[in-house]
């Protein structure tokens, strides 16, 4: 009895090792209680097994979508379940809920872009069906386009670019957001041109833009290319025409509202036209 009891502990005291070793944190902290709740109750070994593989499980899931949700650098509080969908009539939401759902348009790489004046919630609905995505499983970033820009601009005269494009090919969207404030006097913005050819038909752009593409000549150095980079664009895409009034500029007119004017939240009473979506492309 004794012996038994000695090696019962020995046995005891490698587990936690070999978990270590194995890489299971979660069968690590919860064996003792889990087997302590199996011998009172006189579980078979099989349900032992599955609980233990089931909170381990449970956890990493937890863990992969914390780590995806901060690689996504999506801006926080910015869900679909606070955008005002009554403040943008040219906005449906079954059809936003049917893209959160990435209803094929992420596997085919298609796009998504959203126009309007600045304050409408442009960025606000992108970064909300972005967080829908995370949720499914879908890796997602969401940047400033000159941001972006300027880290492609880093790579190019490093002699690194490609290998920069390669990397951002782990994402299944890449939202960039703000893209008319990019100008063509800023070094190289060519470098978008060729991060949206790289990406043709393989994966997914969302942009969001103040400005429509009559004004794009200001983004791209020259004509032919900013025609070439809105050919790539919406050749497969979903446009989303959001020219409604501000939300800011609403709030700002109404005393003591202030609080409203956060882009793409819920105002008590804001319409907007009546335009539709057009839907996706080929």
């Amino acid at each position: 009895m004794k012996r038994a009891a000695t090696i019962a502990a020995a046995e005891a005291a490698r587990l936690p090792i070999m978990l270590s070793e194995l890489r299971l944190p979660t069968i690590k902290r919860l064996w003792a209680d889990l087997a302590g709740q199996s011998n009172r109750e006189g579980w078979p070994a099989e349900r032992f097994l599955d609980a233990l593989l089931a909170h381990e499980i449970a956890e990493r899931e937890t863990r992969r979508m914390a780590r995806a949700r901060a690689d996504s650098q999506l801006p926080p509080g910015k869900s679909l379940a606070e955008f005002d969908f009554a403040a943008v009539a040219s906005v449906s939401k079954a059809h936003i809920m049917a893209l959160a759902e990435a209803d094929s348009w992420i596997a085919q790489g298609h796009n998504l872009l959203a126009f309007g004046p600045p304050g409408v919630g442009k960025t606000h609905l992108i970064a909300g069906i972005g967080h829908a995505l995370v949720d499914r499983g879908y890796r997602v970033l969401f940047t400033r386009t000159g941001d972006l820009v300027q880290r492609l601009q880093a790579a190019r005269r490093d002699l690194r670019l490609p290998a920069e494009l390669t990397k951002l090919d782990r994402f299944d969207l890449l939202a960039l957001d703000d893209l008319s404030y990019v100008r063509r006097d800023q070094a190289e913005t060519s470098v978008l041109f060729e991060l949206i050819a790289e990406r043709y038909e393989r994966k997914s752009i969302a942009i969001t833009a103040n400005a429509p593409f009559s004004a794009w000549d200001e983004v791209f150095p020259d004509k032919a290319m900013t025609l070439a980079a809105v050919d790539r664009l919406v050749h497969h895409a979903t446009i989303l025409e959001m020219n409604v009034e501000s939300y800011r500029r609403k709030a700002a007119a109404r005393p003591g509202r202030a609080q409203d004017g956060q882009q793409g939240t819920k105002p008590k009473s804001v319409r907007g036209n009546s335009n539709s979506i057009p839907r996706q492309n080929g």
